[in-house]
Order: structure tokens, then C-alpha cells, then sequence
């Protein structure tokens, strides 16, 4: 039995969230179709560019992303102080970029003098705006909406191109992020379809290492802070270079080809998690398998189904063993 939305989110316990969406009716996202030899390679695009414009507008950050052929992955941030620090008409002129609006809205934007009654008016729809740009289903809707729209006209058809909800999974604490973010970077090469994290098309991990190159970060993604940073509230509070160094000891470490171990020498990120190598890479190939509700240790999972009323902590058994 599905779960409502409202009790798969809560700002209170985590802004973090892993979400992914898939297509229905054998519908390609991405990829090429074996049976009639149809390419959607540019369909990626699609989604990538969609995906980072939407960041821009709604106070959501993109974590990690992989755009697969029938499926995509996203890890979220939902930053809730950005949103409560804009303006009503910084609020209206992001919300006008995805929508109309109201024919108040639109006056006000172009500076039309209103009453103060209809000021009041103006304010309560931005607050309701204000709450929109920070909640995950309407960021996933417009992403998907949009694409399904493209799809569907190029493939000259109607109905539903993705399945009729998304999943999303809140991830508590930071080893679970973290664990998450390294899944979805490495999709690409459990796959198959790429050899090395780097080459892997459309992916977030590629923007990293590309930007790292050049001793940047990407501004389409939410940035590593570091560890000095960790009391700021905004920022993976991680090393970039530890993180790409993971991602590349155990993108080889699951190619098939390759005997499957992470050196003695465990990487920075492990060893300040304290997350066994082992567990590690159980983690990084069966993130989905393995949790189907919120991720997290066992004391941040127990508050954040407290204030979801969740009788029951499905995953309390798998974070204990892999998180621990």
C-alpha cells in the first residue's frame, strides 16, 4: 500500500531526500531500443537542462543525479531558510517563471498601485507560492511534466509516459546521504554503460570531476563545503576530493571485471563515518534494494517516524547493519 507523501517528507528531521522516477508502457527516457533500433540519447539532455533550471527557480539543490534509460535518480536538498529569506516579489518573479500566476500577482510585478486589501491578497498567494518552491512533488511535477510532454509528442502518442508516483526516500543523517549520493553517481557503471565514473554520460559525478580538473565545483550542484564548514547549515559537509576519490575506488571496485574490494587504506569519507568497506560496497549496489523508507541510524529514524505517526521502522534492521 502506498504511502502519502506528506509522511515520506519531513523538513523538521532532514532536507535531504533521494527520489527517482520511472518510465511505464516500455517507454524509453533515454537510451536506445533494441527492437526497433530508435535512439533517445538526446532525451538526457532534456532532463539535465530541465533539472538544473528548475534549481535555479525553486529553493531546491541538486545533490547527485544519473539520468538512466527507462529511470532517473536525483538526491535533493531543500533549503527552507533561502525560501523564508526572499522577498513577495522575489518569491513572484520565480514562480512567474514556471507559471502565470494570478492577474493580482502580474499587477503587482509590473508595479501596478494596489489597495491594501489586495496587497494582503498578494502576500497570502507568494507565502502559498513561497511553500510551493520548497516542496519536492511540485519540483519532481514540473520536471516530469514537462518531459512527459516532449515524449509523448515526439513518440506521437498520449497517456502516461512516467509510473504515477515517484519514489522518494528521506535520508537522515549524513552517512545515508553520503551512501545515497555515491549509488546514484555510480548507476552508470553498475550498468554497464560506462567503464569509469568520469565517463559516465549525464550524471552529476561527471560534473564534478570535469569542474575538479579545473579547481572548481559546479554551480549547477550543491557544493562541498568541507568539514571546517560542517556548522554551516548549506553545503555537503564533506571534501570534494575525498568524495571524487570514493566514487573512483569503488566505481572499480563493482566493474565486473575487477575482484571487488576497496584497498586497506580506506578512504577519508569511510573512516570518519565508520562505515566498513564491505558494507561499503553493499551500500553503493543495492541502496534501492535494501531501503524502502527513510534511511538514517537507528535514533534519527525512530524521531523521524515519531513525527510522521509511523508505527512501524522498516528499515531500522538494514541501517543497523550497514550503517553502523
Amino acid at each position: 500500500m502506498a504511502v502519502a507523501r506528506k509522511r515520506q517528507v519531513s523538513l523538521i528531521d532532514t532536507l535531504y531526500y533521494h527520489c527517482i522516477s520511472r518510465c511505464v508502457r516500455r517507454a524509453f527516457l533515454c537510451g536506445k531500443d533494441k527492437v526497433t533500433g530508435q535512439s533517445f540519447e538526446h532525451r538526457r539532455k532534456w532532463v539535465e537542462d530541465k533539472l538544473f533550471t528548475l534549481s535555479r527557480v525553486f529553493s531546491i539543490d541538486v545533490c547527485a543525479y544519473a539520468i538512466m534509460s527507462n529511470h532517473s535518480h536525483l538526491v535533493l536538498f531543500v533549503d527552507v531558510e533561502q525560501a523564508k529569506s526572499w522577498s513577495t516579489a522575489q518569491v513572484l518573479t520565480r514562480w512567474h517563471q514556471l507559471f502565470k500566476g494570478t492577474l493580482l500577482t502580474q499587477q503587482y510585478i509590473r508595479g501596478d498601485e494596489l489597495t491594501k486589501p489586495l496587497q494582503t491578497i498578494v502576500e497570502q498567494t507568494a507565502d502559498i507560492y513561497r511553500q510551493r518552491l520548497t516542496d519536492i512533488s511540485w519540483f519532481m511535477r514540473v520536471l516530469n511534466e514537462d518531459i512527459a510532454r516532449k515524449a509523448n509528442h515526439e513518440d506521437n502518442c498520449t497517456g502516461c509516459f512516467w509510473e504515477g508516483r515517484f519514489k522518494s526516500q528521506a535520508l537522515l543523517d549524513e552517512a545515508a546521504v553520503i551512501a545515497c549520493m555515491a549509488y546514484v553517481d555510480l548507476n552508470p557503471v553498475r550498468a554497464g554503460i560506462a567503464t569509469i565514473p568520469e565517463k559516465s554520460e549525464y550524471t552529476s559525478i561527471k560534473q564534478r570531476i570535469k569542474a575538479a580538473i579545473k579547481g572548481n565545483q559546479p554551480s549547477q550542484l550543491l557544493k562541498f563545503t568541507g568539514n571546517e564548514h560542517k556548522h554551516k547549515s548549506k553545503g555537503l559537509n564533506f571534501i570534494i576530493s575525498d568524495y571524487i576519490e570514493l566514487i573512483d575506488a569503488t566505481g572499480r571496485c563493482i566493474r565486473a571485471d575487477k575482484s571487488g574490494y576497496i584497498e586497506q587504506s580506506q578512504p577519508a569519507i569511510l573512516t570518519r563515518l565508520n562505515i566498513s568497506a564491505e558494507n561499503w560496497l553493499t551500500l553503493t549496489t543495492q541502496f534501492s534494494k535494501r531501503f524502502h523508507g527513510a534511511v538514517g541510524h537507528a535514533d534519527v529514524l525512530s524521531d523521524f517516524c515519531q513525527h510522521q505517526e509511523l508505527r512501524r521502522r522498516t528499515t531500522v534492521g538494514a541501517c543497523n547493519k550497514l550503517l553502523a
